[in-house]
């Protein structure tokens, strides 16, 4: 009898294990690491994780398995975007913008909008954000984090950056009445003491990263250059820096150019976010250091003031030094990661129209798809968990029709998502496993 029970329970077991493989048939290949596709490929998934992945020839289908059918499709790693807002919407200027936002909604409308931006994120094949800061909605992305880590919602794995940190003057709300305590889109401190006790404080709170704004309003400055207006001193950064990195966490810096940039990278930042305007000592200084660089080129060519204005010649001046820097920096070896400053982008938009931005100027179409996954899992330091299909990795794929090498723009488009192992969204297979 105890023979019978104890064979029983082993027969139990490997079924409920069959129950739990899934392997996915992939035509063509893009692992996120290699720099060429791989054709007639067999990803065994067990649970959440990718067990192996062989050519379709030699390989081993585990009994029972679910089978999907992605032959005719090519099929990449789940994509990750290094730089979002899901608590803002492309606000709209005749709708009064960015202020609007903060003076009329309430935290509850916009913890609502936000689960429907991280929604629409992993719909689009994200798999993974960095979300670098809530934009006078406090810590509502640790909500959002733990509703989707909970399975209350769906959505992609978010790494945040709560409140961002500013100084005085050096972020909105901004040009109401002096007398007014107007609210403000990140925290604002003056002093490396304050800028200290806010880090503790944002990390305290569950920061997975701390966001700081090294530089705020640009302009054409007399000789036609872009000039940007610094904010934290290079003390003030410092503190928070190193109160970062003795937590474990890494700093991201918004920095266009000039003396914020410098002090961006003097202060040791660990990514520079935007950098319209990197100089040659600045790229030399990222590659000595190993900063990153996080561009987020399409939303620079959205929401032009006209021509004729002083905005407007500001706005276009913005977009052709940025298309520069990048070229450089790709040139030149700097370390860049895909980011898309979503949010400033309505999220009805496309997510990967960056992706188009980044080839138009330059960079080969595997390396713009390796910056969207292995290199923004390095950045992380997710590197062989997210961003790749390689055994061990977290089972985030994803597949479109078409080869994206070919055409960037079908990235556009995804219609296979799968996160942690288990299928989102399927308009390939219809959902049909055997």
């Amino acid at each position: 009898m105890k023979s019978f029970c104890l064979g029983f329970l082993l027969f139990l077991a490997g079924s409920l294990a069959a129950q739990d493989v899934t392997v996915i048939r992939a035509g063509t290949l893009i692992d996120g690491t290699s720099n060429t596709p791989r054709n007639n490929q067999v990803i065994v998934i067990r649970g959440n994780r990718i067990e192996s992945v062989t050519d379709a020839a030699s390989a081993k289908i585990p009994a029972g398995a679910a089978t999907i059918d992605l032959s005719k499709a090519t099929v990449l790693p789940g994509l990750i975007d290094c730089h979002t807002h899901i608590f803002l919407q492309g606000e709209d200027p005749k709708q009064g913008g960015y202020d609007a936002n903060i003076l009329y909604a309430p935290l509850a409308l916009r913890a609502a909008r936000a689960t429907v931006s991280a929604r629409r994120a992993l719909e689009e094949g994200f798999t993974t954000l960095r979300d670098v800061e809530t934009e006078g909605a406090g810590y509502g992305d640790i909500g959002i984090k733990e509703a989707i880590e909970r399975g209350y919602i769906p959505g992609p794995r978010l790494f945040v950056a709560t409140r961002a940190i500013s100084t005085t003057g050096g972020y909105p709300l901004e040009g109401y009445a002096p007398e007014l305590d107007m609210p403000k889109g990140a925290q604002i401190i003056d002093g490396p003491v304050e800028a200290r006790k806010a880090a503790r404080e944002q990390l305290d709170h569950g920061a997975d990263w701390i966001k700081v704004y090294m530089t705020h309003r640009s302009w054409v400055g007399k000789h036609g250059e872009l000039v940007s207006q610094p904010t934290l001193t290079v003390e003030e950064l410092h503190a928070i820096v190193d109160e970062t990195h003795g937590w474990g966490k890494k700093v991201a810096c918004h920095a266009y150019g000039g003396i914020g940039l410098h002090r961006a990278l003097d202060g040791g930042c660990d990514t520079i976010e935007h950098g319209l305007d990197l100089d040659d000592a600045a790229i030399a200084q990222m590659l000595r250091q190993g900063t990153w660089y996080v561009p987020t080129l399409a939303v620079y060519y959205t929401d032009w003031a006209p021509e004729d204005t002083p905005d407007g010649k500001r706005d276009r001046l913005r977009a052709s030094d940025h298309e520069q820097s990048f070229q450089k920096a790709m040139k030149a070896g700097v370390k860049i990661a895909f980011g898309t400053d979503m949010g400033g982008i309505p999220w009805t938009e496309p997510i990967a129209q960056e992706f188009g931005r980044m080839v138009d100027f330059g960079m080969p179409p595997m390396e713009a798809i390796q910056a969207a996954t292995s290199r923004a899992a390095q950045l992380l330091e997710m590197e062989g968990q997210i961003g790749a299909i390689a055994p061990g990795a977290y089972a985030d794929v994803i597949a479109v029709n078409g080869d994206p090498l070919r055409d960037i723009k079908i990235l556009e488009n995804v219609q296979f998502v799968m996160k942690n192992g288990k299928t989102f969204r399927d308009q390939l297979t219809h959902g049909a496993m055997k």
